[in-house]
């Protein structure tokens, strides 16, 4: 039976073969692992040459061993790490004398973190940090998993939950100490007053939410515009390889394509959609319906028209994408019309580069100024909206009773508390941590 005081073990590096593969332990184990392996603890957080032996005396590999003493590790357990040859065989032979250790067993997913989080190493929020540190894959998914996995977001929201916790001492002692002469006679509108403001700081930070949605999921592009406008040969320069079929034939693509691209360190998510058209083809008119609901859900779209025959936007897809630009195609074709700002040519090349950094430009402008520091997940919206609304009680209600207000701030710093975990969270904890590698 699996339980929490098992130590546990797990290749914490990628899939074998490669140079090195790290294998992961941590428990009460630890230690009577390292004397049983390599004949003896390491000292503490220093890298010891040693050869790893069963516990028959059979050589399984010769590597780097460390030891870290608890509570001073990433689980605040004891814990080790083997860095071996990454062969499939050494790793599997270490792993299948890690497991004939009692109280000793596999890791499940994330419990290496899970542990770190119940031993007050990590809050939820550089736990979700990590998460997205592990998984980045373009520059500023970098730069905003470290920002939370360093506990910049955390510090944030800690320094909002003690503001409110402050407020809610002061009305608690006017309540409770009435007549003393330390406890002021009434302290209600500084409170309201610092309450207010603070209401207005997470409102604005709840505003900036799609900006860290942006950068963890992706900026989305969409490709619109009638039949054989160019859109599918745009896609397939975008992503520099052949995404979308290409032909002279109107309506060759039927269903939303996408591809993700990296545009100077932002994940940009790319859809090239059918040729927005009347038409009586069952498929086509199915594509038509899911391109248009892209164009609802696009962060910007590029509406693409035919210099040489344009045909009209639809005023209502317009509408559909407030965020867009309309982009004249096949520029090598009519090199004299001047109709639209920006003129492109798939088959020269010309113009590319200037809508490239029109896209690129475009996305920046959104993030200018703003700090790091946001709201990246849903339920980081959530708690967020629900202290809003919380704090709002208490602020807009003067008429209620101060035992009443000071109620709703505590609900206002326990959906905050709910963020980081220094509330109860266990139905969020499954989740979290499933998102995770085994050996992390």
């Amino acid at each position: 039976m699996e339980t929490w005081n098992d130590t546990i073990f797990a290749l914490s590096s990628g899939t074998p073969p490669s140079g090195v593969s790290v294998v992961r332990v941590s428990g009460p184990q630890t230690g009577l692992i390292l004397e049983a392996l390599i004949g003896g603890i390491p000292s503490p957080r220093t890298a010891s040459y040693r050869t790893i032996r069963t516990r028959n005396g059979f050589p399984i590999d010769a590597g780097l061993v460390l030891f870290f003493p608890g509570p001073a590790s990433f689980t605040g357990e004891d814990s080790a790490e083997f860095q071996v040859h990454g062969s499939k065989a050494v790793v599997s032979a270490l792993l299948r004398e890690l497991a004939t250790f009692s109280g000793t067993r596999l890791a499940m997913e994330g419990e290496f973190s899970r542990r770190a989080f119940e031993n007050g190493k990590l809050d939820l929020i550089e736990i979700e940090g990590l998460a997205d540190l592990i998984a980045a894959e373009t520059e500023m998914q970098r730069r905003l998993a470290l920002e939370q996995s360093s506990g910049g977001l955390s510090r944030l929201y800690d320094s909002w939950a003690e503001r409110v916790t402050r407020s809610r001492a002061l009305l608690e002692a006017e309540l409770d100490f009435p007549d003393e002469d330390g406890v002021p006679g009434s302290v209600s509108d500084q409170i309201w007053a610092a309450l207010s403001e603070l209401r207005i700081q997470i409102e604005d930070h709840l505003s900036h939410a799609d900006m860290g949605e942006i950068v963890r999921d992706g900026f989305k592009v969409v490709i619109a515009g009638a039949p054989n406008a160019g859109k599918s040969s745009l896609m397939n320069w975008f992503a520099q390889r052949d995404v979308a079929i290409v032909t002279d034939i109107a309506g060759t693509t039927r269903d939303v394509l996408h591809v993700d691209i990296n545009l100077n360190g932002y994940l940009v998510k790319l859809y090239d959609t059918a040729g927005l058209r009347d038409t009586d083809d069952i498929v086509e008119r199915e594509g038509i319906k899911r391109a248009q609901l892209a164009l609802n859900n696009a962060d910007l779209v590029l509406f693409l028209v035919d210099i040489g025959s344009p045909s009209p936007i639809d005023p209502v897809d317009l509408e559909r994408a407030p965020s867009h630009v309309i982009v004249g195609t096949k520029r090598d074709l009519y090199p004299s019309v001047a109709s639209y700002d920006l003129q492109i040519s798939t088959m020269t090349g010309e113009g590319l580069p200037e809508l490239r950094d029109f896209v690129s430009s475009f996305i920046e402008q959104k993030f200018e100024g703003l700090s790091l520091s946001l709201p990246t997940r849903e339920r980081h919206k959530d708690s967020l909206s629900k202290c809003l609304s919380a704090l709002s009680a208490a602020i807009d209600h003067p008429e209620q009773s101060l035992e009443i207000r000071a109620e709703s701030l505590r609900l206002a710093g326990d959906h905050l508390g709910r963020i980081t975990g220094r509330v109860d969270v266990e139905d969020l904890l499954g989740v979290i941590f499933s998102e995770f590698c085994i050996g992390k």
